[in-house]
């Protein structure tokens, strides 16, 4: 089965390794162009790029799949099945319409929940005990094809986005083998999704990353694991300097309500507490601005806050 694989990121990476180490027969690999990353700007290669290089696939990199832009190179590689995986392009009719086995994607959320962008991130931000992997075949609308093969992924207190993303990589990795295995044995049964059911997981913006303490503590932390390691949430010193926050653990007193203003610097003894609106969360690791990450006592031992701060 001839296959065109479209992905980007490291999370694409688990599925394209797992295609290939499985024998299948990938023709080619469509990712988005080379971008500039790090403060040099140094022009990088996607992570799918560099390891389909290795394993001597063709990459193609095309600025616009729309308009028929693609479409000459796709009737040359003439794909059964198109596989996507956060490829970040939107696919327009003339490449879903291609592959006469179709196009299927590896999605990052038990759909119809979490629909869109930021699927994990917004998973550990609002609280979800469970997260998963859908494969689905893909149409025209965002994330509303028909629903394939579901894994289920628990999200424990300990995780972050990077932990719960590299789990999430593995299992959809998994998910999709078995969705193609399907494929080929005649097995596979598609699933209209419920729309009534569906939510909306938006991409991060700068505004979802400043902490609300007026929140409850457990509202807090949620956003701080899912916006760690990147892009990270943040508040600001009373002198005004950026603070972002890696890494915190809830106060023992997380559902009791503080006498101290949300937002108050409230013990300096196991990192920073700060009063919520209900309960506390203790900052164990920051990034003060300009500054590399550190832990919260050496952040501490250099008084850079003391008891009775309010960061806001």
């Amino acid at each position: 089965m001839r296959i065109v694989f479209m992905g980007t990121p490291d999370f694409a990476l688990f599925s394209l390794k797992a295609l290939v180490e499985a024998g299948e027969e990938v023709v080619g690999v469509v990712t988005q162009p080379d971008k500039p990353r790090g403060r040099g700007y140094v022009l990088t290669p996607p992570p799918v790029k560099t390891y389909a290089l290795e394993q001597g696939i063709p990459v193609y990199q095309p600025e616009t799949l729309r308009n028929g832009a693609f479409d000459d190179t796709l009737r040359e590689l003439d794909p059964e099945l198109i596989v996507v995986v956060a490829y970040g392009k939107i696919l327009p009719k003339s490449v879903l319409d291609y592959p006469k086995l179709g196009c299927i994607n590896v999605h990052g959320s038990l759909l119809p929940a979490l629909r869109g962008a930021a699927p994990m991130q917004r998973a550990i931000m609002d609280g979800h005990p469970v997260t998963g992997i859908t494969t689905m075949y893909m149409a025209e609308g965002l994330d509303t094809g028909d629903m394939l093969l579901k894994d289920e992924v628990a999200i424990e207190v300990e995780d972050n986005f990077e932990t719960i993303h590299d789990k999430l990589g593995l299992t959809g990795a998994g998910t999709l083998l078995r969705t193609v295995k399907a494929l080929k044995e005649g097995t596979l049964t598609a699933t209209p999704q419920d729309d009534s059911l569906s939510t909306y997981a938006a991409k991060i913006e700068k505004s979802d990353c400043l902490i609300d303490f007026t929140a409850d503590a457990h509202t807090v932390h949620n956003r701080i694991r899912g916006l760690s390691p990147m892009p990270l949430a943040f508040t600001h010193t009373p002198d005004g300097r950026l603070l972002k926050v890696p890494a915190a653990i809830r106060g023992q007193s997380s559902e009791v309500g503080s006498l101290a203003a949300p937002g108050t610097v409230l013990s300096l003894e196991r990192g920073i507490e700060v009063a919520c609106g209900t309960g506390s969360v203790i900052f164990t690791v920051v990034t003060p601005e300009g500054k590399s990450r550190m832990n919260a006592a050496d952040y501490i031992r250099g008084r850079k806050v003391s008891v009775g701060d309010v960061l806001s």
